[in-house]
């Protein structure tokens, strides 16, 4: 593939180009794609002759009303329709859920899907972002998130289950208590575009229970599933007054004639659609193993239809993609655009295993000079690994949600006070912060972060080292809105990074007295104006420590109870059984 295809990625608004523009610049065949996330086993080859022998009627005519697609959907995933909402794609949804739900702010854990940050924050919304934390494996700890939200004041609050692009996956039991935890807030969104693939337990969704609450909206994703991205399809599950004041929004038509078409062949084909979930589940153990076979390459543990590895040291993420994609016909997905994350990430789709050998092969020979044009990866040297714990806060600093004002990162973090839109609940009984209803949100056992394998290095040269200093705690600012400027952490030699120490009982250092009693505070930080766009969101210092809540290792297979025959179709949950 010539070298000129790697421009589109610096042409594009999008993460990557389309395999549309790819194919146009090359010599009319696109990539082998570990970049686009859905299924290669679904639709099966059948399927796809018949939608081509439908072809001219499919394109020649209009579709039926969203209500009669919506309606067959329901009838395969044992859904009232009255608490569903299609969609064209999810990205549609989340604009509407944006415009009609968000009214001020909202949390999000970040890296995420971008939409996620970047839908409220071109609308003017603050987003408050907790940084999830590369020391914990990009564990998301509810409880201290829970804590994020009321320190905060945010009136929104978003996970991901299982997040992209970590696949992190947080148990039923311990969502639903989160949802009760946050009864009070404007909405608590669940998305689930990712969770079909998830083998951790037999029923991970909670679209049951978010019908029965007020202000809770769970996001499916049929495409993703389906592997069918080009149809733009997805759904979302509510009660019936929050999913009718999104369906009541969207335009007419706005499910085409290929959505229709596989909505209504798919009571057919559940059996098919059961094997293709469970394949991927097994290439993604399959996949795990051989990249974590690479030197100085980590994999963490995932639930969903994808792998977030993490580069050896002094590897960039930019030029391993582009020598993929020109040397190799590769498309993976660099992740250095995710706020949270760094160069230094990939997330790779689970393909088939002869689709992975290429990749890794690929990887060993431009990683390690096995090629003409020698290895991606400089010998390790003194202080320059980079690690995505210093990523989130520097990308957080550099380009902050919102306003763009840069440096509130590090303000907050030397005790800058909230704005006043967010400011914090009345404190508690006994001076401390008031806990939510489920404060006591479950820990299971902490999930074993991945350690980066050392690389063979030869003989040591007698090189002087230096040592990098411990950074001094922040100190209260006098003046909160004079905002320091972001200043680079020194980072440790290589990985694997030291275990992250416990933070001091310091006032400035703990988020529950950081908010419980507040000391003499200084100057209030200048509200904008109404008409202008409300505080950007700056992360609590008390979100910066993340710990394990995953008890799943997500490489061991769930015992597949309950799969579909061939006239029955998975429910809501992508799990169980349900007649066709």
């Amino acid at each position: 593939m010539p070298d000129n295809v790697t421009s589109l990625f610096r042409s594009t608004a999008a993460h990557s180009p389309s395999m549309a523009a790819l194919t146009r610049e090359s010599d009319g065949a696109g990539p082998v794609d570990f970049c686009i996330p859905c299924n290669p086993y679904f639709p099966t080859p059948a399927m796809f002759e018949e939608m081509a022998a439908r072809l001219r009627d499919i394109i020649t005519y209009y579709p039926s009303s969203a209500d009669t697609i919506t309606a067959e959907l329901c009838s395969l995933l044992q859904l009232p329709p009255q608490c569903v909402a299609m969609g064209n794609g999810s990205t549609e949804l989340i604009t509407w859920i944006d415009h009609l739900l968000v009214r001020e702010s909202l949390a999000v854990p970040v890296p995420t899907f971008g939409r996620w940050t970047d839908q409220p924050m071109e609308t003017g919304k603050r987003v408050d972002m907790f940084p999830l934390q590369e020391s914990s494996g990009f564990a998301l700890d509810l409880a201290q998130y829970a804590e994020f939200i009321r320190a905060r004041g945010t009136r929104v609050a978003v996970i991901c289950n299982p997040n992209n692009p970590d696949g992190g996956f947080l148990h039923k039991h311990a969502v639903v208590q989160f949802m009760d935890a946050m009864a009070d807030l404007d909405l608590v969104v669940i998305d689930e575009s990712f969770l079909e693939f998830a083998d951790a337990e037999n029923e991970p969704s909670v679209v049951q229970e978010a019908m029965l609450r007020p202000n809770v909206i769970v996001l499916r994703s049929l495409g993703k599933n389906f592997g069918l991205h080009g149809i733009r399809f997805g759904y979302l599950v509510a009660n019936p007054a929050l999913a009718g004041r999104v369906r009541s929004m969207l335009p007419k038509w706005n499910l085409n004639s290929f959505a229709e078409h596989v909505v209504f062949m798919l009571k057919e084909h559940g059996a098919e659609y059961a094997q293709s979930l469970h394949q991927v589940r097994r290439d993604r153990m399959d996949m795990s193993g051989q990249l974590s076979s690479l030197p100085g390459l980590t994999v963490y543990p995932s639930q969903g239809n994808f792998l977030f590895v993490r580069l050896p040291v002094g590897a960039e993420g930019t030029v391993v993609r582009d020598r993929l994609l020109t040397e190799h016909r590769i498309l993976v997905r660099e992740c250095g655009n995710k706020i949270g994350s760094s160069s230094r990430f990939l997330r790779l789709v689970v393909r088939p295993q002869v689709d992975v050998r290429r990749l890794v092969t690929g990887l060993e020979q431009v990683l390690y000079g096995t090629s003409r044009r020698g290895a991606a990866v400089p010998e390790q040297a003194t202080g320059t690994a980079y690690s995505s714990g210093t990523a989130a806060v520097d990308r957080l600093v550099t380009q902050t949600n919102g306003a763009g004002t840069r440096g509130l990162a590090q303000a907050a973090g030397a005790g800058m006070p909230l704005p006043a839109a967010a400011s914090a609940p009345a404190v508690g009984p006994g001076g401390g912060m008031p806990v939510p209803a489920a404060a006591g949100l479950p820990q299971p056992e902490p999930r074993p972060v991945p350690q980066e394998a050392p690389r063979p290095q030869p003989a040591p040269q007698p090189v002087p080292q230096t040592v990098p200093q411990p950074v001094p705690a922040p100190q209260p600012a006098p003046q909160p809105v004079s905002v320091p400027q972001p200043q680079q952490l020194p980072q440790p030699a290589a990985y694997p990074e030291p275990a992250p120490q416990p933070a001091p009982a310091a006032p400035p250092l703990a988020p529950a007295a950081a908010f419980a009693a507040p000391a003499p505070a200084p100057a209030p930080m200048q509200v904008p104006p109404p008409t202008g766009p409300t505080p950007p969101g700056v992360p609590a210092r008390g979100g910066l420590t993340a710990a394990q809540v995953r008890g799943t290792d997500g490489l061991s297979m769930a015992p597949a109870t309950g799969w579909p025959g061939a006239q029955s179709w998975p429910d809501a949950a992508g799990m169980g059984q349900a007649a066709g």
